[in-house]
């Protein structure tokens, strides 16, 4: 059994506030332009459900370098504003001002409030007594999460309807671009899934995800493929535009809101897998929520194959990836994320039944795997550094 200690996670779901920091660079003489920009953006953002507070601030030791911190109630209630169009078109003014943006997101584990109510701790007698302040329980965190330094993403974009076999066969056949992108940051492993003509790309990068995607972006190898995949693409993209280039990968993040896998254990045996869920209207969230409790529950098992599920999660675009022994199907209920009572049930009301229908038997939830399982593509790992 996999102890909590062991466990390494990542999740938007622990209830905790969240705050985020974005980094701006900005273009020189762009500071007016900007503090138009923001005026207007933040006005924007204090109507979103879920905003508490934001702080604009100004380096002073170069002018040019910004902050914005904002806090949420929660990660989710973030995230769904963040993915969403009104996120895209409102900060699309940005664009004209900031040469450089990185945005950084932390739950809030512990604090210091500005009423703090004082706690005597027992100490040893060679000390003297040492006052300390209590943390305010609620909206924090509860527990620090064992990490293992790695940052895990996923694009998804959808290509015309016959042309699938023709994307497959670009997508598996590229070279892989160069891993080691600087002295800190590391490509560590690319999975390419499809899905009737949905394309997942999931990437698992040590170090700098932003700093990994665009080295990536600048590679040879990637550009060729990425120029041969447009003329396939249901959305048009002209990569050689900034603009258009930005606007696509926005659209195209799928976040990972989850991930859970037991520690220090040997994953090259493992095998790879992803199912696509259709959620419906408005149910996105929830029904990764229900899969991430699902896969903590799965890797915490001594009995069960699963050692690492990943939930990634866009507005209803919703996909898991596990890793895990022996075939995705030897376990149904469990690879499919409704082991336990009444589980099935909870995922029938959040799946969009008019596409594939609801499962709710033993052979329902079989065919309902079967149907979601995504087709791998190509799973291109690298070699850890000697």
């Amino acid at each position: 059994m996999t102890t909590l200690s062991e466990r390494i996670s990542q999740s938007a779901f622990d209830g905790s506030r969240l705050r985020v920091v974005l980094l701006l660079d900005l273009y020189d003489g762009a500071q007016n332009q900007f503090l138009e920009v923001y005026e207007h953006l933040r006005k924007q953002v204090s109507s979103v459900p879920g905003h508490i507070s934001d702080e604009l601030c100004q380096s002073i030791e170069n002018p040019s370098q910004w902050l914005i911190t904002s806090e949420w109630e929660s990660a989710p209630r973030f995230l769904a504003w963040v993915n969403s169009e009104d996120h895209v078109a409102s900060v699309q003014p940005l664009h004209g001002c900031v040469r450089d943006t990185r945005s950084l997101r932390f739950s809030v584990l512990r604090e210091t409030s500005k009423d703090p109510v004082p706690l005597v701790t027992t100490v040893p007698r060679s000390s003297s007594p040492s006052t300390h302040f209590a943390d305010r329980a609620e909206g924090l965190q509860i527990a620090p999460r064992r990490g293992d330094g790695v940052v895990r993403h996923a694009l998804t974009f959808t290509v015309k309807p016959g042309s699938e076999p023709e994307v497959a066969e670009l997508l598996a056949g590229y070279a892989s671009p160069q891993a080691q992108v600087d002295d800190s940051t590391r490509l560590r492993r690319t999975s390419l899934f499809m899905h009737g003509n949905r394309v997942v790309r999931a990437v698992e990068v040590e170090g700098d995800l932003l700093a990994a995607l665009r080295h990536v972006a600048m590679q040879p190898e990637v550009r060729k493929l990425e120029e041969a995949i447009n003329p396939y693409l249901e959305q048009d993209r002209d990569l050689s535009d900034p603009g258009s280039a930005r606007m696509f990968f926005t659209r195209a993040a799928l976040p990972a809101v989850h991930h859970v896998a037991a520690g220090g254990r040997e994953h090259a045996e493992l095998g790879r897998h992803a199912l696509f869920y259709p959620a419906k209207n408005g149910c996105g969230m929830e029904l990764a929520r229900l899969l991430a409790t699902q896969g903590e529950a799965a890797v915490d098992d001594p009995t069960s194959p699963i050692e690492g599920s990943t939930v990634f999660q866009r507005d209803d675009i919703v996909v898991r990836l596990l890793d895990m022994r022996g075939p995705l199907d030897a376990r149904p209920a469990l690879s499919l994320g409704v082991e336990g009572g009444h589980k099935a049930a909870v995922l029938a009301r959040l799946l969009d039944s008019a596409k594939d229908g609801v499962p709710t038997t033993d052979q329902e939830i079989s065919r309902f795997l079967a149907r979601s399982e995504m087709r791998l593509i190509t799973d291109r790992r690298t070699p850890a550094p000697a």
